[in-house]
């Protein structure tokens, strides 16, 4: 790639004696993306403990020590290619069972989170990612009304049809719909309490045939009365 002097921070000494190439420090590739970062206070600890880190390879190597004032770099202060990162990321991934991914998917699920998080306010979100265009954002966040509308409508079958409609849906399958015994019911909601009345009635009829079988047995322990109901069946 032609650079042009402007677009060069810095060129880095080259390691290998049998190499042509060097490792080149760019600016940035759009003015949108030079721009002030917010971090989360966990990162910004992370980001001093790597300091400190840092700064006791200084002590430990001493002038041997190549300070270009990176971040990311060797123990003795060269800076790291990016195929040594992306390797250390892929054996991370493999080690812990984890969705295989590139480095640029963070970038992605940072603007997802973000666009969920804040009710999908695109100006926040493009000021963190630094994309020129609002319609690039406005890509992201219509992928997550998709994700949205479709656990929505899961959630509408499971609480509105009862037929745990989530479960299916992952399953593949189709919720069974609900059976109604007319459509009067479905829609009047006085056919509620006609039912209760009708449990209601049967009731008294239930409890005459406790009372009457609770009567029988009374009279059969005694005998005498026993006696004259079995003499009365067989003349019966």
């Amino acid at each position: 790639e032609v650079l042009d002097n402007k677009d060069i921070i810095r060129v880095f000494p080259r390691t290998l004696s049998n190499t042509n190439t060097s490792l080149v420090l760019k600016t940035p590739k759009t003015k949108t993306s030079v721009r002030k970062i917010f971090l989360p206070s966990t990162v910004a600890q992370m980001l001093l403990e790597r300091k400190k880190q840092i700064d006791e390879m200084k002590e430990l190597f001493g002038d041997e020590y190549l300070d270009y004032d990176l971040v990311f770099c060797h123990s003795s202060g060269r800076p790291m290619e990016g195929q040594v990162i992306n390797r250390a990321l892929k054996k991370l991934i493999q080690d812990n069972d984890l969705p295989d991914v590139v480095f640029h998917s963070f970038r992605h699920a940072s603007i997802t989170y973000k666009l969920k998080w804040n009710g999908g306010d695109m100006k926040s979100v493009q000021g963190d990612s630094g994309h020129a265009r609002m319609d690039m954002v406005a890509d992201v966040y219509s992928h997550i009304i998709d994700e949205d509308r479709r656990y929505n409508a899961q959630k509408f079958e499971e609480q509105f049809y009862n037929a745990k409609g989530l479960k299916n849906a992952e399953e593949g399958k189709t919720a069974p719909m609900p059976k109604f015994e007319t459509s009067v019911e479905l829609l009047d909601p006085m056919a509620e309490v006609q039912k209760e009345s009708e449990v209601e009635k049967e009731k008294p009829a239930e409890n005459s045939t406790d009372e009457n079988a609770a009567l029988l047995t009374k009279l059969l322990s005694n005998p005498e009365t026993a006696a004259l109901l079995k003499a009365l069946a067989k003349t019966i």
